[in-house]
């Protein structure tokens, strides 16, 4: 996000003064109301799908987060602001208790917004309490895990809130000069990455999810991977050729959901007769040629690979290439969108989640899914890491997800 401000990265939280830590817990909590501030109420309240959540909500669960996790069990005579928020905003966390069902979020029309930014506000100040009373590192821990749980749902409220919009026909600006690029043309050469036996996942200094590691030995082929993300351009070059008609492109689970949903283009992408258009945080735009194509799933993620002679990288060859090849050989790394690799979602060798609730962050969803890897201009500066692991499911296309090539080596 180009047009707002953000809290810069914090690799040592636990080991921060006080004074340090209260700052950062405040710039962090800050930035999901500046995100916010944009929007009417009205616009807040609306949930456009139900993989989708409105921006009160996700202003809500944050907030549950730390109350649930942190507040009510460490606390001493912290009150809960409402009993009921429990039940409304809990996510998935079958051990915390029952929830609001997902699709139905939008039905929440109460509490209001401004009750909402009450309940962040009583949150708040207990937990600079606590901060203030606790230097506990298993608790400091949880505040950190809470605090980059946020910043997730700061990129998934610009995610969301995109969607919202794009659904109204007047095509509504969130902010100007949000969802913008300003990269160069980059030659299309793929470059050689030797193989070998390499080391995957986080090496445990600093801050990392679990499903990031441990770190093991993968074997790999030498490859080629391109130094920059498929672009607009070439993606319209795609569908001039007939890619989305041409089933010998698709795997058989996208051709499937290229004839149920219709498919012809990315999402967001309209053709306005004169020429395709694509709805962005700004507003509606002509196509960009130079510009990362983004919003794809998986499966067109793949055709468009197969229909250039090429395949996705594995997510060990992705990371492979990010840490092994010089400074700058790549470009969009984490700052444009995510990028789809071949790799299902599934846990590293002798991974094991955490014990409790917390454990329910990512290892319950290694089933279903396929990996992306990177960030996106929506992802807060500072929160990516070379062994960060997204992921959707593989027809999911409301992601800042894009396209980075790769091939075997001949």
């Amino acid at each position: 996000m180009t047009a707002l401000a953000h809290p810069g990265p914090d690799a040592s939280f636990n080991t921060a003064d006080r004074a340090t830590r209260h700052d950062r817990y405040t710039a962090v909590r800050a930035y999901t109301e500046q995100l916010a501030a944009p929007l009417s109420p009205e616009d807040q309240v609306v949930q456009s799908m139900p993989d989708a959540s409105p921006t009160k909500w996700h202003r809500a669960h944050t907030t549950w987060f730390f109350e649930t996790f942190l507040l009510s069990p460490s606390l001493p005579g912290y009150a809960p602001f409402d009993p009921a928020y429990g039940y409304l905003f809990n996510s998935y966390y079958e051990a915390v208790g029952p929830r609001h069902p997902r699709p139905s979020r939008g039905l929440i029309s109460r509490p209001s917004v401004e009750e909402v930014a009450r309940y962040r506000a009583h949150v708040d100040d207990a937990m600079h309490k606590l901060l203030d009373d606790r230097d506990d590192a298993a608790q400091l821990a949880l505040v950190e895990l809470g605090l980059h749980h946020e910043q997730q749902h700061q990129e998934l409220l610009l995610m969301d809130i995109k969607h919202v919009l794009h659904c109204n026909p007047t095509d509504p600006v969130y902010a100007a000069g949000a969802d913008t690029y300003d990269g160069a043309d980059v030659a299309r050469d793929l470059v050689d990455v030797a193989g070998g036996n390499v080391e995957i996942g986080h090496h445990g200094r600093g801050f990392a999810f679990d499903n990031e590691g441990p770190r093991h030995i993968v074997r790999l082929e030498p490859f080629r991977i391109a130094p920059r993300l498929v672009t607009e351009g070439e993606w319209a070059e795609f569908i001039d050729d007939g890619g989305y008609r041409r089933p010998e492109l698709w795997l058989s689970d996208g051709w499937y959901a290229v004839q149920a949903h219709g498919w012809d283009a990315p999402l967001y992408w309209q053709d306005d007769r004169e020429g395709w258009t694509v709805f962005t945080l700004a507003g509606r735009r002509p196509l960009s040629a130079q510009e990362p194509v983004l919003h794809v799933s998986h499966y067109e993620a793949d055709a468009f690979a197969r229909w250039r002679g090429a395949r996705l990288a594995t997510e060990f060859e992705w990371e492979h290439a990010v840490t092994s090849l010089p400074e700058g050989t790549l470009r969009d790394v984490d700052d444009v969108a995510w990028q789809w690799t071949a790799s299902a979602y599934l846990p590293y060798p002798r991974f094991r989640p955490a014990a409790g609730a917390v454990g329910e962050y990512n290892g319950k969803f290694m089933s279903g899914q396929m990996t992306l890897r990177g960030g996106a201009r929506v992802t807060p500066p500072g929160h990516t890491r070379p062994t960060y692991r997204n992921f959707f499911p593989p027809a999911s296309r409301w992601a800042y997800s894009g396209v980075r090539l790769a091939e075997d080596a001949s």
